[in-house]
């Protein structure tokens, strides 16, 4: 007979009856400490970021290399932010986020690097400033770190890593969460067929978003529509200095 755990908490079956349940195969004691782990990367974040300055998250799949189109891209567009006078943040590791670090890198702008372990990202790119060159265990850390500093978002090709980030930034922006800043999104080709899918299955079929909600975000191939974009946002901000995201 099974026997229940006098420290599982009472649970409702609506009939009275004990209703069977699941039950984990351990539960680890030291979850609770984990807290402190957690507390001590937010911790080290901000401590290193409040000093950065505006900058610009350029999110991107880490398996497009050096040569390619969107490596190429990338390079121009942060050479390009740091001639403005923006950081960039990228998740530190090879691909379009070395590209980016590269590229602001080449203009002595503010390289920032959010690393996290992962089986095929071996260490961090070599473009980052080693001050702001930070490490995370916590994918929901990391995250807030590329949120919060960012005064714009740069969306290259990629895969899960990269869709995730996305609609992360375009669910924070919809639901005001956080300050709307530009989300720019690079390769026409690569995602018009996205936004078509938002706007007919989405929108319009489904109705699970507002039809609005596909003017969060531009599309372009155009490094310096990219800019444009960016410089027409903050125009009339960019005289009283910017803000972070939002507030804690």
């Amino acid at each position: 007979m099974e026997q229940k755990d006098k420290n599982a908490p009472e649970t409702g079956g609506g009939n009275g009856q004990l209703q069977k349940r699941k039950h984990w195969s351990n539960v680890r004691g030291e979850n609770a400490w984990t807290m402190f782990k957690v507390m001590a990367e937010f911790v080290d974040g901000f401590e290193m970021l409040n000093h950065i300055g505006p900058c610009v998250s350029i999110f991107g799949s880490a398996r497009l290399k050096e040569g390619s189109e969107y490596y190429e891209l990338t390079v121009q567009i942060a050479t390009r932010l740091a001639e403005e006078g923006f950081g960039v943040i990228t998740g530190g590791g090879p691909g379009i986020m070395e590209a980016g670090n590269k590229g602001v890198w080449l203009r002595n702008g503010t390289s920032v690097g959010l690393n996290i372990d992962l089986p095929f990202e071996n260490s961090h790119n070599p473009y980052i400033a080693p001050a702001f060159n930070l490490k995370h265990r916590y994918f929901f850390v990391r995250k807030v770190m590329f949120v919060r500093y960012a005064q714009a978002f740069v969306v290259m090709p990629g895969g899960f890593g990269t869709l995730d980030e996305l609609f992360e930034v375009l669910t924070l922006t919809q639901t005001k969460t956080i300050s709307r800043v530009p989300i720019v999104l690079v390769g026409t080709v690569f995602w018009s067929g996205l936004r078509d899918w938002m706007q007919t299955m989405l929108a319009e079929h489904m109705h699970t978003i507002h039809p609005e909600d596909t003017n969060l975000f531009h599309i372009t191939d155009d490094p310096e529509e990219v800019i444009r974009i960016i410089n027409a946002f903050h125009a009339d901000a960019a005289e009283h200095g910017l803000s972070t995201n939002f507030d804690l």
